[in-house]
């Protein structure tokens, strides 16, 4: 299930800093054990809750979680992140993921409920302004959560031909282009009214996606079609194996298995991770473990292990995973306070 050799590898810990959080975390991981030691932290930008990494690993991109919104970049050569610029107002507020697409780095802004693109330059420099933005429309069942768009992610899909949103608000999933620098809209596919959509991760053979709904503790197993741009929800299977604790099951994270054999989740308030087997067209819950902390906002998988953002308890917790059941077993944790996303170099 591995992605490959951890040796020599780095993680990056994004972090809420108005909730106690360093900035950007840099953590050394050790190959066999999965561990992460602290090396570094880097403060400047507000709520650098997202991150993504520029292909060719030198250039770490940045969310700033609030309401003005921004972006910013790093250079990672070293153990330190290093700032390129001032952080780039992209127009949107509250954006909480980011990817780089085309050229640009494409933002979800949640509080608006808009995708933002901005260029990268050739050295891997923000320009400095948006080149477009695509507002997107709608409202859901829900009356607090649903009353207009969430965009919260923004993703190529495995054939690099699109770019895939996921909106919390509007119950649906987007599929765009750029032209020249503007998000274009080319479908958007309605999920169940009421699930709130939060998260997708494309099984790694590009032919089905799974959409992790927040208002709902569920998985939508779709089809996807790269050479048309389409999505089909087909099923959609729990996450949990019986009914959440009142209203405290807030799904967080998902992720596919490198090898496609496996699903796995994160669930704050119940605080779990769930394991599910994928079966052709359709996904099996396994089971559910302890997260190790309280309120996993991100999940990631590396080099056979299984990472955990464990926001309000402020720690990043990484497990062992069985190659034949997917099951997690605790490794071990660092300390960093508010912590909401990792990824790896």
């Amino acid at each position: 299930m591995a992605d490959g050799d951890t040796r020599g590898r780095r993680a990056f810990i994004g972090s809420f800093t108005a909730a106690g959080g360093p900035g950007v975390v840099t953590a050394a991981v050790d190959a066999d054990s999965g561990a992460l030691t602290v090396l570094s932290g880097v403060d400047g930008v507000p709520d650098p809750s997202y991150l993504a990494l520029a292909p060719d690993g030198a250039t770490l991109y940045a969310v700033s979680e609030t309401a003005e919104g921004a972006v910013a970049a790093y250079r990672v050569l070293g153990d330190k992140p290093e700032p390129l610029g001032s952080p780039v107002r992209i127009g949107g507020s509250g954006p909480t993921y980011l990817c780089l697409f085309d050229g640009h780095v494409l933002t979800a802004d949640y509080g608006s409920g808009s995708v933002t693109a901005v260029p990268v330059r050739a050295d891997g420099t923000l320009a400095n302004r948006p080149s477009g933005q695509l507002r997107h429309t709608g409202s859901g069942p829900h009356q607090l959560r649903q009353q207009g768009p969430h965009a919260h992610q923004i993703q190529p899909d495995p054939s690099g031909r699109w770019a895939v949103s996921v909106d919390l608000g509007t119950d649906s999933v987007r599929v765009c282009t750029l032209d020249e620098g503007r998000p274009v809209l080319h479908r958007e596919i309605a999920l169940r009214p009421g699930s709130g959509p939060r998260h997708l991760a494309f099984h790694p053979d590009g032919t089905h996606a799974y959409v992790l709904n927040e208002l709902t503790p569920t998985v939508a197993v779709c089809r996807w079609d790269a050479e048309s741009g389409s999505l089909k929800p087909l099923t959609e299977v729990s996450v949990l194996p019986g009914p959440p604790d009142g209203d405290a099951a807030y799904p967080s994270g998902i992720v596919a298995s490198p090898d496609g054999r496996f699903v796995w989740t994160a669930t704050r308030g119940e605080d779990v991770l769930s394991v599910l087997a994928v079966e052709g067209d359709e996904l099996r819950l396994i089971g559910t473990v302890p997260c190790e902390g309280h309120w996993p906002r991100a999940i990631t998988e590396a080099g056979g292990h299984l990472y955990v953002a464990n926001e309000r308890s402020g720690d990043v917790t990484w497990f062992t995973l069985d190659p034949a059941t997917g099951l997690p077993r605790r490794g071990g944790s660092i300390k960093v306070p508010a912590a909401s996303c990792v990824i790896f170099d």
